[in-house]
């Protein structure tokens, strides 16, 4: 079974192009978003941290487009579950 990993500086850089092709800006999420700084906005920009998943539903919302569509999975090794007894 292939199991699905985020890449977390490519859904950065997808965060960026999707805020910008929104025409919203890094303050306008900091705003809607409540923050006190930027800084979680830049570091999911960056890919140094993801959107906790309330924050990814606010996020599609305003960028008019799906989960899927924000997040950057890929496929790695393959991997073998064993069945519990």
């Amino acid at each position: 079974m292939a199991i699905p990993t985020i890449d977390m500086v490519r859904t950065g850089q997808n965060i960026n192009r999707l805020r910008k092709a929104a025409g919203v800006t890094v303050r306008d999420l900091q705003d809607v978003f409540g923050f006190a700084t930027p800084q979680a906005i830049y570091k999911w920009q960056h890919g140094a941290a993801l959107p906790m998943v309330d924050n990814l539903v606010l996020l599609s919302a305003i960028f008019k487009v799906s989960i899927d569509e924000i997040l950057i999975v890929e496929q790695c090794d393959e991997v073998t579950l064993s069945a519990s007894a």
